[in-house]
């Protein structure tokens, strides 16, 4: 009897330890995967994943890392002017799209729970330098983090703290762009 409730307390925590990443887009996100392997198994990812390799950034996010990156959903892309997407993926744009994908990128393993800590050591607003050299503004909208890009345009992480074998992802709303 012992030995079998060892086994089942093991089992659970196994089972605990696997469920801490949460879904996105419908596929598990596993720890053990890099951004790139687990973005591809997202349906809600599918136009950042085409972006991020029309501007030959798969190598890069599949690096050791650690990245955050602030994924916009395709909801996120749709709400761009229409035929935004399709004129930034042609590969004469791939500078211009190079420079708005990494405006969603930190050089850094930045959890929610820290970002919190940053927005409310900065007394409300922490600056979030990025690696394609745009700086969002963070905030906190009761538990939810905000974050303004350069233009103004506002997004919600709806999903934090996806974490990845060589970072973290947080899924957002809105596409972040660059001052233009």
């Amino acid at each position: 009897m012992k030995l079998s409730l060892s086994f089942a307390i093991l089992a659970l925590s196994s089972v605990s330890a696997f469920a801490a990443n949460p879904d996105v887009g419908g596929a598990a996100m596993y720890e053990d995967k890099t951004i790139v392997e687990n973005a591809v198994n997202s349906a809600d990812h599918t136009t950042l994943v085409a972006a991020v390799q029309a501007a030959g950034l798969v190598e890069t996010l599949q690096g050791a890392g650690p990245f955050t990156v602030f994924a916009p959903t395709n909801a996120a892309f749709a709400k761009l002017p229409a035929g935004t997407v399709d004129t930034l993926l042609k590969p004469e744009n791939k500078e211009m799209l190079v420079k708005i994908l990494t405006c969603h990128v930190v050089g850094a393993n930045a959890m929610s729970d820290a970002i919190g800590k940053m927005i409310a050591d900065d007394k409300g607003m922490h600056p979030v330098p990025t690696l394609g050299g745009c700086t969002l503004n963070a905030t906190m909208d009761g538990d939810m983090i905000k974050l303004t890009d350069e233009m103004g345009n506002v997004a919600t992480v709806t999903i934090a703290d996806v974490k990845q074998s060589n970072g973290v992802i947080h899924v957002i709303d809105t596409v972040m762009l660059p001052k233009m």
